[in-house]
């Protein structure tokens, strides 16, 4: 995985995570949990899934409209519901979208579709756009 969604993320294709959908403030990614992911209850660190459901928002709120630049997470808060071993899916979706300042929501999910983890996030989208083709 050279690219995700269009950007170049060297720390998303250290951990694995896969790309999958990313369309009209949704997006959907996914991750093989590996041992070196694992915490000492060899079950998923929380971290991983705290990143997965970071990038699903952000990927989210970058598929709102014509924006092509990055976005900053502001603000980012999760809870954890279970532990996860296997493969992770986390799901994005954009609740609201400003000129600034846009606010998702993340679910991720183990392997057999049960809820592991539920966030809420806010992201200043940086100032770029298309290029305009006439």
């Amino acid at each position: 995985m050279s690219d995700f969604f269009g950007l170049k993320v060297p720390f998303l294709k250290h951990l694995g995570v896969k790309a999958e959908m990313a369309e009209g403030g949704r997006s959907r990614i996914s991750l093989e949990l590996r041992p070196e992911l694992m915490n000492s209850f060899e079950v998923s660190h929380g971290g991983v899934i705290m990143t997965m459901l970071d990038v699903a928002m952000a990927v989210a709120a970058r598929t709102a409209h014509d924006h092509v630049g990055g976005v900053m997470t502001i603000d980012m808060s999760l809870s954890f519901i279970r532990s996860a071993k296997g493969r992770i899916v986390a799901e994005g979706k954009l609740l609201r979208g400003g000129n600034s300042l846009h606010f998702c929501e993340g679910e991720a999910f183990d392997e057999s579709g049960e809820l592991i983890a539920k966030s809420l996030g806010t992201f200043k989208l940086r100032r770029e756009t298309r290029a305009k083709t006439e």
